[in-house]
């Protein structure tokens, strides 16, 4: 898969986000990068900033966005074809939006999100 064809599955899987949540996300981007971290190199996304639940008042004040990676190359590594490739995205999609959220791995994982 290219990596064209690979944003456009993680822009699919924004547009799957209700519009009630995606209206609740605030001040986050979503990149899209073709290697993990070098200290992590099958993480499918990670989430960095700080959660809504964790902001407070003077949050904002010179605040960058919080920022969630999609990683392309581990993705393709683990699955077998495009379709698989297009649910994987979606989970990784919904588990750092989730963190964004304030909700934590072991939350996800008992979701079935991890």
């Amino acid at each position: 898969m290219t990596r064209d064809e690979f944003e456009d599955a993680v822009r699919d899987a924004l547009d799957e986000i209700p519009e009630e949540l995606a209206a609740m996300m605030d001040n986050v981007v979503v990149l899209v990068e073709d290697e993990a971290p070098a200290d992590e190199p099958e993480l499918l996304g990670l989430y960095e900033g700080t959660p809504l639940t964790e902001r407070g008042e003077f949050w904002a004040a010179g605040s960058l966005p919080d920022r969630i990676f999609v990683y392309r190359l581990p993705t393709l590594a683990i699955c077998e074809d495009r379709d698989e490739v297009v649910e994987e995205v979606a989970i990784t999609v919904v588990h750092e939006i989730a963190h964004h959220f304030g909700i934590d791995d072991d939350r996800l994982h008992a979701l079935g999100w991890a």
